[in-house]
C-alpha cells in the first residue's frame, strides 16, 4: 500500500508539472527534462511510470475525468455526468487547447475514444437489461462507439469554439438525444430479433 500511494504521488506531481508547464509553452515543445526538473524526480522515475508526456497527458485526463465519470451511472446521472465534463472543461480550457494544438482533432478523439467507449458500452449494457431485451453484441458495440465519436466530437468542439457555444443548449439537446434515441434504438433492434 506505501508503494502504491508514493506511486501516486508521484504520478500526481508529474502530471502537476506538466499542467504548469502547459501554461507557458506549447505540449509539442515540452521535455521530460523540464517535467522532472519541475517536480524534482529523476529521468528513471518518469519512464517508470509513463512511457512518454503524451502517456502523462491521458494518464491525467483520465485521473481528473473518466476515473470521475465512471462513478456516475450514466442512465440516472447523466445531467450531472455531463455538467461534470464541462466544467472540467471549463476550468482546464488552455490545457485542452495546449493538448489539441499538439496533437490535432483525430488524434485528440482517438485520446477520448478508449475511455469514453468503455464507459457508453457499459451504460448501452444497463439499459439492455433494465429494458429486458437482447441485441447482438456488434449492435451494442456499434452504438458504444457511434455515441463516443459524436460525444468526443462534441466536447472538442465546445473547448475549441467556446465562445461561440450555448453551454444550455449543448446540454439540453445531447440529453435529449442520449435519453431518447439511445432506449429506442436498442428497443428498435430488439423487435427485429
Amino acid at each position: 500500500m506505501k508503494h502504491t500511494t508514493a506511486g501516486m504521488n508521484t504520478k500526481k506531481a508529474l502530471s502537476a508539472s506538466l499542467k504548469k508547464l502547459m501554461g507557458r509553452k506549447r505540449l509539442s515543445k515540452i521535455t521530460v527534462s523540464e517535467i522532472i526538473a519541475d517536480c524534482g524526480v529523476n529521468r528513471k522515475t518518469f519512464y517508470y511510470h509513463f512511457e512518454d508526456i503524451y502517456a502523462l497527458l491521458k494518464w491525467t485526463l483520465e485521473q481528473e475525468t473518466v476515473e470521475v465519470l465512471k462513478n456516475f451511472d450514466l442512465l440516472i446521472n447523466s445531467e450531472e455526468a455531463l455538467l461534470f465534463v464541462l466544467d472540467y472543461v471549463d476550468n482546464n480550457l488552455h490545457l485542452l487547447n495546449c493538448a489539441y494544438d499538439s496533437m490535432g482533432r483525430d488524434e485528440m478523439k482517438r485520446f477520448f475514444h478508449a475511455d469514453f467507449y468503455d464507459i457508453l458500452l457499459h451504460t448501452v449494457e444497463r439499459l439492455e437489461a433494465e429494458q429486458g431485451i437482447t441485441v447482438p453484441e456488434d449492435f451494442k458495440r456499434y452504438l458504444a462507439a457511434f455515441y463516443t465519436e459524436a460525444l468526443a466530437g462534441m466536447l472538442i468542439d465546445y473547448f475549441q469554439h467556446k465562445d461561440k457555444c450555448n453551454r444550455d443548449e449543448l446540454v439540453r439537446y445531447t440529453l435529449l438525444i442520449l435519453q431518447n434515441s439511445l432506449p429506442n434504438a436498442l428497443a428498435a433492434e430488439a423487435q427485429k430479433q
